[in-house]
């Protein structure tokens, strides 16, 4: 599923399907969920107010704190007084308020640093660059020398942290744990002895916004880890503020530390921080409590994506949906583009027909509210296109898409245009409509070119299309071609492509190669998508895609030992990501069975068949070819085992339902017929039939049952 936006904090990572296919790329990947777009002002304009409001001209905080020091060292020397930074000329006075702001703030920093200095080297990371650029105006005293010494040495030994999370001891890692001044020295002293330094200062209103303001920072930054510290910080002190009362702060505090987690992959523990988020709004209190409580919900169904628990994924998108009704109204935009992000988690679901009812819900109010062929239009168009063609209304589809085309090319976006033709050019090569699917795969390809560059991974995309309509035409030698064509750019892709836009390029380029018959290329190419992944948690169902089509073609290649492992992998990722109902699970069941049967685990294959045949009776039925494949497997699995009577049971009614579906000359029918005749002699018995009476067979044959009662009337 989706990534995740809060404010500033990205953790991408889109589930895809178990099978990918070139056509999926046109489906837009939920890279934000539409809380963030509605909580981002709140968020943003909370911190600029406690933080950025003091003015552009004012001092830096550490240029503050310094001057603090200055004085303290000064005052306790018995020095006068002098004038401080930024004082315009008067006579130094630093007031109780400003002290403990200052003071707070950066023994909340130092407190972090020296989290990290003493704590495990897992958490060791780089510190961020002072904020704005500022520098630190230097002071006469000794104790601000000692200081920006400290901190010259601290970013110095930080910095030179070695890739695998270890810091090298130089130098200037001695200097770091000194004292950075006597106030220093003395705030450890005087530090309570329970909480020790960690709950220093927390009670103070802006340390809240002013951790959690450097922690976005530090994500900008690309330093998630040491991010992730000041925000808990924040979190604490919002929580300490807010005295028990619900507090908007903290809920903003608890998305963002949770968004970090998914940032570093850490989906699990963002999970409960979320649900700990929802617990405090109150919708009665006011549009803001509400909105805070849909984007928790989105984020938490963003979160549940990201480790494959689809069902749970859409449950909280509907909740969020639902909130953001009763806020806004029925017909806001908004609500528009929440049921749009909620159709596509639908599509990826595979659930087409309530993704196409909250499409045309979103279609409907971007309609009513929106200028004709505006940009919100368009997008559910495309979705709606996509959604058609996979329920096979190819007509509908194209329809959609064309409409979409021109409004795009009415709105100037030549690349959004490309992308969409290469979607009518999928629907034209499903309707076998070959030369008007050409013309519209060239017309993208020259698009990304001269936009992309020949070298893009877009562009290889168009190849991988260009290959399989030729392959489907019966053209080989244009089709492997174009296949070379693509995998020279997903072999040296340039900078900035995503791993997984690769994996899935090898997936859909290995497809073709299987239905060449060249298995050991396809399976070197799943072999490679399959490392790219790298086990990533929020890809599972994508590596068990994977992982089985493998399983298929070790059992092809007869290597059974391999191809048994591919499928109790997959089975096991399957099962975790609560897709233990789906058909393609079902199917993976049934393979796994055969190579049981290969190996001669004749016990567990039947186990597999069974649970198979339940899997697929719930999903399709028991007269679906599928099922009656693990029918047929389960009865011969049976017959091994020696449960005669079993197989015959399920074989006669096996052949029963090819006869009445296929016909009684149909190849496959007569080859189950044939292995019942041997059951059959083998127990010393005949073919059950059931017999029906002339007048139950005339009264099923609507020609005589007209006849009869017109010569009645």
């Amino acid at each position: 599923m989706p990534g995740i936006t809060v404010d500033g904090v990205v953790a991408e990572e889109v589930p895809s399907g178990v099978n990918s296919s070139p056509q999926n790329e046109n489906l837009p990947a939920p890279k934000s969920t539409a809380a963030s777009t509605m909580a981002a002002s709140m968020q943003s304009e909370t911190l600029e107010m406690h933080v950025e409001g003091s003015g552009a001209g004012e001092p830096s905080i550490e240029q503050l704190y310094n001057n603090v020091c200055e004085m303290e060292s000064s005052s306790e020397g018995g020095s006068p007084s002098r004038e401080s930074f930024g004082s315009d000329g008067e006579e130094s006075r630093i007031d109780s308020e400003l002290r403990h702001l200052v003071a707070g703030e950066m023994e909340a920093m130092k407190v972090i640093e020296e989290e990290e200095e003493n704590g495990s080297v897992a958490n060791v990371v780089p510190p961020a660059p002072a904020e704005n650029g500022t520098q630190v105006k230097e002071q006469s005293s000794n104790s601000s020398k000692k200081s920006k010494k400290a901190s010259k040495s601290q970013l110095e030994s930080d910095a030179s942290v070695g890739p695998n999370g270890k810091a090298s001891t130089e130098e200037g890692e001695s200097e770091v744990s000194k004292p950075a001044s006597r106030v220093g020295r003395r705030r450890k002293s005087n530090a309570n002895p329970q909480n020790g330094t960690e709950d220093a200062g927390l009670d103070n209103p802006d340390l809240g916004p002013f951790l959690l303001k450097h922690a976005r920072d530090l994500i900008a930054s690309e330093n998630p880890r040491r991010a992730l510290k000041y925000a808990l910080r924040a979190t604490k002190s919002f929580e300490k503020c807010a005295g028990g009362k619900p507090s908007l702060n903290l809920v903003m505090s608890l998305h963002v530390v949770a968004a970090i987690y998914c940032n570093l992959g850490k989906y699990e523990e963002a999970v409960p921080v979320l649900h700990r988020s929802l617990e405090i709004p109150v919708i009665e209190e006011g549009q803001e409590h509400a909105l805070a409580k849909f984007s928790g919900c989105m984020q938490l169904g963003d979160t549940y994506g990201m480790l494959g628990q689809t069902a749970l994924s859409l449950q909280w998108y509907a909740s969020g949906l639902e909130i953001q009704k009763q806020t806004l109204g029925e017909q806001d935009p908004r609500v528009g583009e929440t049921c749009r992000y909620l159709a596509e988690a639908h599509v990826q679901a595979l659930q087409l027909d309530e993704a196409q009812r909250l499409c045309q819900i979103a279609l409907d109010i971007h309609r009513e509210h929106g200028e004709t062929a505006s940009l919100e239009e368009t997008a559910d168009r495309r979705l709606m296109g996509l959604i058609c063609d996979t329920k096979g209304d190819h007509e509908a589809a194209l329809e959609h898409l064309v409409m979409a085309s021109m409004a795009m090319v009415a709105n100037g976006q030549e690349t959004g245009v490309a992308s969409v033709d290469c979607s009518i050019g999928d629907i034209y090569l499903s309707l076998g409509r070959y030369d008007e699917a050409v013309f519209a795969y060239q017309k993208a390809l020259t698009v990304f070119k001269t936009s992309k560059g020949e070298n893009h991974a877009t562009v290889a995309s168009v190849f991988v299309r260009l290959a399989d309509l030729y392959n489907k035409t019966g053209k080989l030698r244009e089709s492997k071609s174009y296949c070379e064509n693509a995998l020279k750019i997903y072999q040296k892709p340039i900078p900035g492509t995503s791993l997984e836009e690769i994996a899935t390029g090898l997936t859909d380029v290995s497809a073709i190669y299987e239905t060449m018959n060249e298995h050991e290329q396809a399976l070197k190419l799943l072999q490679k998508a399959l490392k790219m992944y790298n086990n990533s948690a929020g890809q599972q169902s994508t590596i068990a895609g994977i992982e089985a089509q493998m399983g298929v073609l070790h059992y092809i290649l007869g290597n059974y030992g391999e191809s048994y492992d591919s499928f109790k992998s997959a089975i096991a990722k399957l099962r975790t990501c609560g897709e233990k109902k789906s058909a393609f699970f079902g199917i993976a069941l049934n393979q796994m069975g055969l190579a049981c049967v290969q190996r001669y685990s004749i016990n567990e294959a039947a186990e597999l068949f069974e649970e198979a045949r339940t899997v697929l009776e719930q999903e399709y039925g028991p007269h679906h070819p599928d099922t009656l494949g693990v029918y047929s497997n389960l009865a011969g699995t049976y017959d091994a085992m020696g449960r005669l009577d079993e197989a015959i049971e399920i074989l006669e009614y096996v052949v029963g339902m090819r006869e009445e579906k296929l016909g009684t000359a149909n190849p496959d029918v007569d080859d189950e017929k044939r292995r019942l005749g041997e059951l059959l002699k083998e127990a010393g018995r005949v073919r059950s039939r059931k017999a029906k009476s002339l007048e139950n067979l005339l009264e099923t044959n609507p020609y005589t049952a007209t006849k009869r009662n017109a010569v009645a009337a």
